[in-house]
């Protein structure tokens, strides 16, 4: 969830099953401690309400990907500062920081797996039919997330 890397620095040479599951857990894991963190102090209520579907979202992608043999890295020292930073903010700043994150993560997140369900015919035949079917679930998510999360930034914002 670093905030200054735009989603598609890296993301169109993402096409193989291995690197959409490798791009996809440490993202998916940071968000879920980012949004442990936001259920508990978010104080907009939108924040806290999209922190609980993000929570969700973030146990369930970790737990398919897990099931499918992608190991969870440790926090690499970029998230855990991140997350030391978020853990220090209250109110306003917090529900702001958060969910600038959370967008710009989402944005990532749906370039990839949009990247990776367009990728060649011959890296997606040779992929796990398990991880296509979460690509494509995790696509809807990962949009539908990029939406909210902008129109909470919107109102945190104005």
């Amino acid at each position: 969830m670093n905030t200054n890397q735009h989603a598609s620095d890296t993301v169109e040479a993402i096409v193989t099953e291995l690197e959409f599951r490798k791009g996809v857990i440490p993202r998916a894991q940071l968000s879920m401690l980012a949004s442990q963190l936001a259920v508990a102090k978010a104080t907009n209520k939108n924040t806290k309400e999209f922190a609980g579907f993000e929570l969700m979202e973030a146990i369930a992608v970790i737990d398919v990907l897990k099931e499918v043999g992608t190991p969870v890295p440790a926090i690499d020292p970029n998230s855990q500062a991140f997350l030391s930073q978020l853990e220090s903010l209250e109110g306003d700043i917090f529900d702001k920081a958060y969910m600038q994150a959370e967008q710009d993560n989402h944005e990532y997140l749906r370039d990839l797996a949009q990247n990776y369900l367009n990728g060649k015919a011959e890296n997606l035949s040779a992929a796990d039919p398990e991880v296509r079917r979460l690509a494509k679930v995790a696509l809807y998510a990962f949009t539908e997330h990029v939406a909210m999360s902008k129109r909470i930034n919107g109102e945190l914002n104005a």
